[in-house]
């Protein structure tokens, strides 16, 4: 499939600071493809370069195969949709829409059909007359992205679009872009730090860190397959601990834990030296609260229950292994067979040893740590 966007090794600097780092990526036409990443990381700055509002300092950037050196903002095939939406409230729907094809110099019924047309795909036929006003927070951001669409962009940019919505409205939106753009067709360049608004909505994801792209892939290739620290804390929710690693004599590895606790790992690794910290990930929901000791190539801890956090199929446990000041996060199946664990319990947890993955230790932390 052809690129509706091409960006090769575009850098931006400011003064000594790189903000953005020799990023490249390509984004299929008709694709939504997100950047996720915190805030200072250097998205917003990519996303001003390829919408024209920054010169880079190095690099390439193609719309269609058309190279965009020196091509003003206003010459891009391309249009941004801004979290504060910036609808005109002195006119209304109709008039929004149609503003920029009266600015380039288009009248008459030709721009009254465009109108009608592109309400109808955006799931808003009768609101033409309507003040902004009267709109929902859900139907503005709707017309706003109605009034970047009816200039026929190659893609539309997204900046955080949905970050002045309430909590509700922001999930309820979240299907509604995926659905409105799979309807349009047209390729969205979504710009978020929020993990959730990426993973939902797009096809695929780059997570942006310090200037750079750590990784590239699907939302399931992002959370199965991190390549990364930064990803694997990033993107969903995970558990990590301290360990150091090992070889044994047939070649597999073992994850060293609180100079307790022996985990088998199903990776393998290159080890500098057994003093070497690694950070080990695991899913809560890959942990089975008392899993026996039938299971094979299982990794058993015995862990204390220090809290019970029930919030229906997302329920989870807090606990704490033995010897240990470290708390992981459990997910708890909504089956009633774990009803009578109560907090001060001690229980064992397990998991399938392809089911965590380590890391070198990373001093980037994803909240503050003692």
């Amino acid at each position: 499939m052809d690129s509706a966007l091409s960006v090769r090794k575009l850098t931006k600097r400011f003064g000594d600071f790189t903000a953005v780092d020799e990023v490249s990526f390509e984004v299929e036409d008709g694709k939504f493809f997100s950047i996720l990443g915190p805030s200072g990381c250097g998205k917003t700055t990519l996303l001003r370069m390829i919408a024209g509002f920054y010169k880079p300092d190095g690099g390439t950037l193609l719309f269609n195969g058309k190279d965009m050196d020196g091509v003003a903002p206003n010459k891009r095939p391309v249009n941004l949709v801004f979290q504060n939406l910036a609808l005109f409230p002195m006119m209304n729907v109709h008039e929004n829409i149609a503003f920029g094809l009266r600015r380039r110099g288009e009248k008459g019924p030709e721009v009254d059909r465009k109108v009608r047309e592109l309400l109808e795909r955006v799931g808003l036929p009768e609101s033409g007359k309507k003040q902004i006003t009267q709109l929902s927070g859900g139907q503005k951001q709707r017309i706003a992205i109605a009034r970047s669409l009816i200039m026929e962009p190659a893609v539309l940019l997204l900046d955080e679009p949905l970050g002045a919505l309430d909590a509700k409205l922001r999930e309820h939106m979240k299907v509604e872009l995926k659905s409105l753009q799979s309807l349009v067709g047209t390729t969205f360049v979504y710009i978020t730090h929020d993990q959730s608004e990426a993973m939902v909505m797009s096809d695929k994801v780059a997570v942006m860190n310090n200037g750079r792209f750590e990784q590239i892939g699907t939302p399931q290739e992002l959370y199965h397959e991190p390549k990364s620290s930064f990803v694997a804390q990033f993107v969903g929710n995970n558990n990590k601990i301290r360990v150091t690693l090992r070889s044994d004599a047939d070649g597999s590895f073992i994850a060293r834990y609180a100079d307790a606790f022996d985990f088998r790992l199903s990776e393998k690794y290159e080890i500098a030296s057994e003093q070497e910290e690694y950070d080990l990930f695991i899913r809560p929901e890959a942990v089975i609260i008392n899993p026996g000791t039938e299971r094979k190539n299982f990794n058993i801890l015995p862990v204390d229950v220090t809290s019970i956090l029930f919030d229906g199929g997302n329920s989870r446990l807090l606990v704490k292994p033995l010897g240990t000041e470290d708390e992981l996060v459990v997910a708890l199946p909504q089956t009633r067979e774990y009803d009578n664990i109560r907090a001060g319990d001690r229980i064992q947890v397990g998991w399938d040893m392809n089911k965590s993955i380590c890391f070198k230790r990373s001093d980037w932390k994803l909240y503050d740590e003692e």
